[in-house]
């Protein structure tokens, strides 16, 4: 493990926090605070900074956009990452900015269509918790995989943190990362990831195998990201499930 500062990360988040996330090491919950020690808590933490722009110019300037016949909305998404964002090196404003992000993007009006009558009690915290969490991760333009937590195996995270079998983490796993199966969340999707600098990758390649995602940055290399995922996956997935185990 590779940790390029062991300083204690605290955030105080506008809504409170599910306490259970204690179970997985380096997180402490307080209500609204989150106290994060990088040494226990990442897989590897070698790069501590993070590409972000203002999610209040997004929500105003970006959301409202509308894709022509001549700009795709990703066009609009990177043209506006590359004139707006920053590099941001305090993980207390990558969460706050997930969290405004996560906020938006899973909001109760989703479940008032009766084609999601599946989706399980709690589905929105759920998300919006992992989302926040998961912000902190990082992939390089070479798709080399810097940042990684427990956060990142969304799937086996869930099942520690919020008691879920298998089967329905799968299912909060799917909900994540195919934005409620619909094309106009989809598009929120790319629009509201703005604020975080990229879009959203699912690191699964064709079936449901826990490996999570991430928000990578536009023009980084996915395949080599999946490669070395590929080979990192089982050993962090087990370490993810460890406190499962041990209760």
């Amino acid at each position: 493990m590779t940790v390029a500062t062991d300083e204690i990360i605290n955030v105080t988040l506008p809504t409170e926090f599910t306490k259970a996330w204690e179970r997985i090491p380096g997180l402490k919950v307080d209500g609204r605070t989150l106290t994060i020690d990088p040494a226990q808590f990442f897989f590897r933490f070698e790069n501590p900074t993070w590409l972000l722009c203002d999610w209040r110019q997004v929500r105003d300037r970006l959301l409202p956009m509308v894709e022509t016949t001549e700009t795709a909305i990703e066009q609009m998404v990177l043209d506006f990452v590359r004139t707006h964002s920053y590099q941001s090196t305090d993980p207390a404003e990558v969460l706050r900015t997930a969290h405004d992000v996560y906020t938006y993007m899973f909001r109760e009006e989703h479940l008032e269509d009766p084609g999601l009558d599946f989706v399980p009690p709690n589905t929105l915290l759920m998300l919006r918790e992992c989302g926040t969490l998961m912000a902190l991760n990082r992939v390089e333009m070479d798709g080399h995989i810097s940042n990684v937590s427990p956060a990142w195996m969304l799937c086996a995270a869930a099942q520690v943190v919020y008691d879920l079998d298998k089967a329905t983490a799968e299912v909060l796993d799917e909900l994540y990362h195919g934005t409620w199966f619909n094309e106009s969340r989809r598009r929120e999707s790319v629009l509201a990831h703005a604020a975080l600098g990229g879009r959203l990758v699912h690191a699964c390649q064709g079936a449901p195998n826990m490996s999570g995602g991430c928000v990578v940055p536009f023009g980084a290399d996915v395949e080599a990201m999946r490669r070395e995922l590929a080979g990192m996956r089982v050993p962090w997935i087990e370490a993810t499930l460890a406190p499962a185990t041990d209760q």
